[in-house]
C-alpha cells in the first residue's frame, strides 16, 4: 500500500513540477525577449536534475526517495519562482527608468529648464531618487518616481515653440480681430503662450479687472495688455507687442 501510495505522490510531484511549472515561466516570459536567460536559471537547472533523479528512482522503485528528490524540487521551483520575478521588476524598472531618461531629454530640447523651472526641477529630483532606489534594490520606489517623471513632464506641449531670447512672454499686447483674429481662444493656443486653447479661461481669471466687461470674455479691445500667468512654474517676462 505504500508503495502505491509513494508512487502516486512522485507522479503528481513530478508532473506538478515538470509541467505546470516550466510551462508558466516560459509562456509567461517569452515575450519579454529574454526567456532563455530566465528559464536557465540556477534554480530551475537545479529543479530539473532533481526532478531527473526522482523519475530514476521511481523508476528504481526507489519510492522513498522519489518523493524525498521530488519535495527538494519543489524548494528550488519555489526559488526559481522568486529569482523570476526579482528579474522581471527589474527590468520594468529599467524600462521605466530609460523612458523617464528620454523624457527628460526632450525637456531641456525645448527649454523646459528655463520655461517651467519649478517642474522640470521636481521630474530631475525624481528621476535622481529613482535611480538611488534602484541602486537599493527598492523596485517598488524606483519604478514609482520614474513614473512621476513621465507625469510632471507630460503636460509639456510638445511643440511650444521657440519665444524670442529663450524667454516665454509675461504679457501680451492685444491686436485687432481682424488683422489677428485675437480673442482668449486664440491667443491661449498660442506657442508661446500656452500651446492650450482651452486654457484661456486662466487667461480670463488673470485678466478679469482689465475686461471691458468681467462678465463677458469673448469681449477684448485692441491695445489691452493681458497679463499670462505661469501654470507649470515656467519662467515668464517681457511682452508680445507684434
Amino acid at each position: 500500500m505504500n508503495k502505491h501510495k509513494y508512487m502516486v505522490l512522485g507522479f503528481f510531484l513530478l508532473f506538478f513540477m515538470g509541467m505546470n511549472q516550466l510551462s508558466a515561466v516560459e509562456g509567461d516570459l517569452q515575450a519579454l525577449g529574454y526567456v532563455n536567460v530566465l528559464v536557465n536559471n540556477e534554480y530551475l537547472l537545479e529543479n530539473a536534475r532533481l526532478i531527473a533523479l526522482a523519475e530514476q528512482c521511481i523508476a528504481q522503485g526507489k519510492y522513498d526517495d522519489a518523493v524525498k528528490y521530488a519535495t527538494e524540487a519543489i524548494k528550488f521551483a519555489d526559488m526559481s519562482d522568486e529569482y523570476v520575478s526579482s528579474q522581471r521588476r527589474m527590468r520594468e524598472v529599467d524600462e521605466a527608468i530609460a523612458a523617464a531618461q528620454s523624457r527628460i531629454e526632450w525637456a531641456r530640447k525645448i527649454g523646459a529648464p528655463s520655461r517651467y523651472a519649478e517642474t522640470f526641477g521636481k521630474a530631475e529630483t525624481s528621476y535622481g531618487d529613482a535611480l538611488d532606489y534602484r541602486d537599493q534594490e527598492k523596485w517598488d520606489n524606483a519604478l514609482g518616481s520614474a513614473r512621476n517623471v513621465l507625469a510632471l513632464l507630460s503636460d509639456f506641449p510638445e511643440d511650444p515653440g521657440a519665444p524670442k531670447n529663450g524667454v516665454l512672454p509675461a504679457q501680451y499686447l492685444v491686436r485687432s480681430w481682424f488683422s489677428t483674429k485675437d480673442c482668449l481662444w486664440n491667443i491661449a493656443a498660442k506657442p508661446e503662450i500656452y500651446g492650450d486653447p482651452w486654457q484661456w479661461k486662466r487667461l480670463y481669471n488673470a485678466n478679469i479687472d482689465k475686461m471691458p466687461k468681467r462678465d463677458d470674455p469673448d469681449l477684448i479691445h485692441p491695445g489691452m495688455i493681458l497679463d499670462i500667468p505661469s501654470i507649470r512654474g515656467e519662467v515668464r517676462a517681457g511682452i508680445i507687442e507684434e
